[in-house]
């Protein structure tokens, strides 16, 4: 008698999901006019260490890691992760728009420059821990925006980052009532 081969997979299918995000549109991505400094500010937000790159990139991480435990709680975090895409797309464009460079180099108006790097993710083992890092990180991914908001002097742009603000605002709603649940 033939002894089947036993294979190890994963059965958790990520057809069909989707971004979560609010069901509001984006306003255009547009800019009043070029503005280098407005770019650098824009640039921590799309690869600084609190940015969207390193959004997209934790999500996706967890993610990976839960999928074969946590079929459903990981594919709520891809749909997450799928609209940091969006946000990072977005901020991409406004960068290019207002005359920016789009290299993964977060550019501070004092002249530092500093290249993303996964250093900027937290890691945690656990399922708990890392809707707490995700949560935090979106806390913190808001503050800045909010910053920026200030420092912009282009409503156009400030549009669309309050836009964004409003994804990460129910995100952290979403990721609050995940961790309830565990």
């Amino acid at each position: 008698m033939e002894e089947k081969e036993k294979f190890l997979s994963n059965t958790c299918s990520f057809v069909n999901v989707k971004p979560i995000m609010m069901d509001l549109p984006y306003p255009p991505t547009q800019v009043r006019e070029k503005n280098p400094m407005h770019a650098n500010l824009l640039s921590m937000d799309y690869c600084g260490s609190v940015s969207e790159m390193s959004a997209v990139t934790q999500y996706i991480n967890n993610e990976n890691r839960l999928s074969c435990e946590k079929c459903s709680l990981a594919k709520t975090i891809l749909g997450i992760a799928m609209a940091e895409m969006i946000h990072l797309q977005k901020l991409g464009e406004l960068i290019f728009l207002l005359g920016g460079s789009i290299d993964f180099i977060a550019r501070q108006n004092n002249g530092r420059r500093r290249m993303w790097t996964p250093e900027y993710l937290v890691i945690p083992t656990d399922a708990s821990k890392m809707l707490i890092a995700d949560i935090e990180s979106e806390k913190s991914a808001i503050q800045q925006y909010r910053m920026h908001i200030k420092m912009i002097q282009d409503d156009q742009v400030n549009s669309v980052l309050a836009r964004i603000i409003q994804d990460e605002e129910y995100h952290i709603m979403l990721l609050q009532m995940l961790l309830k649940e565990l």
